[in-house]
């Protein structure tokens, strides 16, 4: 296995998770700051590993398996942490569209790397804009209260709207981009 900062970094993403828990089932008034910072540090550590590891040439294997199961493991963590706290139909629709997506996006990929056409559903931009609404969203809606004059719920809900509506798209987009590799292998 290979232990570079970027994958380290990773790993980091994945300790925070217990954390991040801890601090949102917390009774204090400051544990709301502490549960968003806490995935507001994971979302950074997500854009630092992919930075360093391209810039240093450190890209691994293991690191390119690592890093997008820790990125979904403490998005859908954060979700089930706030639809059970909101307990709303919107926020579990929302949550149960972005985790389904990610299922069957990693299933998709997986399935055209076996066809040796990974290419045909590499990262997209879409996709880079999903995952900055989304962590916009999840950092307003762990905080969950207005700060000094920024509706801070409010700009989390319309954020995960978007990021919801992203997740939609960029969805379609790949499987619209697999489909002729799909037809051709079914």
């Amino acid at each position: 296995m290979v232990l570079n900062l970027p994958v380290m970094l990773t790993w980091l993403r994945i300790a925070l998770i217990p954390v991040l828990i801890g601090f949102f089932y917390l009774p204090a008034s400051w544990a709301p700051f502490a549960a968003a910072l806490t995935f507001g540090i994971a979302g950074i550590t997500d854009w630092a590993d992919g930075y360093y590891a391209r810039k240093y040439q450190l890209e691994s294997g293991f690191g390119a398996f690592l890093d997008p199961v820790a990125d979904k493991l403490i998005v859908a963590v954060a979700l089930v942490l706030i639809v059970e706290r909101e307990g709303h139909f919107a926020f579990t629709l929302a949550a149960i569209v972005i985790i389904a997506r990610e299922i069957i996006i990693s299933a998709l990929r997986e399935w055209m790397a076996k066809l040796g056409s990974h290419q045909t559903v590499a990262v997209a931009y879409i996709g880079k804009l999903k995952t900055a609404a989304q962590i916009i969203a999840l950092i307003c809606l762990l905080y969950n209260k207005d700060l000094w004059f920024l509706p801070i719920r409010e700009i989390g809900i319309i954020a995960l709207l978007v990021a919801t509506i992203l997740t939609l798209v960029s969805m379609w987009q790949y499987l619209v981009a697999a489909y002729p590799t799909m037809a051709k292998h079914s």
